[in-house]
């Protein structure tokens, strides 16, 4: 059986932001109904410059291709940042589709939320306007379905490396933390005391 293999948008080593994951598809598990999202890094994207291909997918287990694309938009409503690219984004709908996956019931309650938001739009969610999507949203906010794609990205959106290399944030470097990174150096403070640079590190 022939094999293709595609790049995950996903860091599996947080060292490392390029660092995508290739996941094997045989043509049979193309077939078999779990979906897929695909998506193309922005040129002007910082992360375009580490990672091995601009082009990106995400194989889910246990939502369609639909329901993963109305999840990655309607979290770019709750929380969207315009230079932030979709890539970061896939990786919540990845952690939803991971939950879903070991629940059944949250994978009813996520294509429940899914179907309903297709509903409100008497079709497809996804060609609604952004504004009809955020009155969408406003009344929907105390339901466990918006819940839970809100508790889940406040975690998943920010919390990994390519997050970390869009906005610009360094995180802990390891065990020793900032201490080893050059922020121990007190040169800018004249004469500093040598127990105010705190302890250094053996190795």
């Amino acid at each position: 059986m022939k094999t293709t293999t595609i790049a995950l948008a996903v860091a599996a080593d947080p060292d490392k932001v390029g660092a995508a994951l290739r996941v094997p598809l045989t043509r049979r598990e193309w077939l078999k109904g779990t979906g897929v999202l695909f998506g193309t890094l922005a040129l002007s994207s910082t992360l375009a410059a580490f990672a091995p291909s601009r082009a990106w997918a995400l194989e889910l287990k246990r939502l369609d291709t639909h329901q993963g694309d109305v999840l990655l938009a309607l979290t770019k409503r709750i929380y969207p940042h315009a230079t932030l690219d979709d890539a970061v984004y896939a990786l919540v709908v990845k952690d939803l589709d991971g939950k879903a996956a070991a629940d059944g019931a949250l994978q009813a309650q996520l294509a429940g939320g899914v179907k309903k938001l297709d509903d409100m739009a008497q079709g497809n969610w996804l060609k609604r306007s952004t504004a009809d999507q955020d009155r969408d949203l406003v009344a929907l906010a105390k339901e466990p379905f918006f819940q839970t794609v809100r508790s889940t990205a406040v975690v998943a959106l920010y919390a990994n490396p390519l997050a970390y290399a869009h906005f610009g944030y360094g995180a802990n470097a390891g065990d020793g933390g900032y201490l080893l990174t050059g922020f121990n150096a007190l040169a800018w403070l004249p004469d500093p005391p040598l127990q105010d640079s705190g302890p250094v590190p053996a190795n």
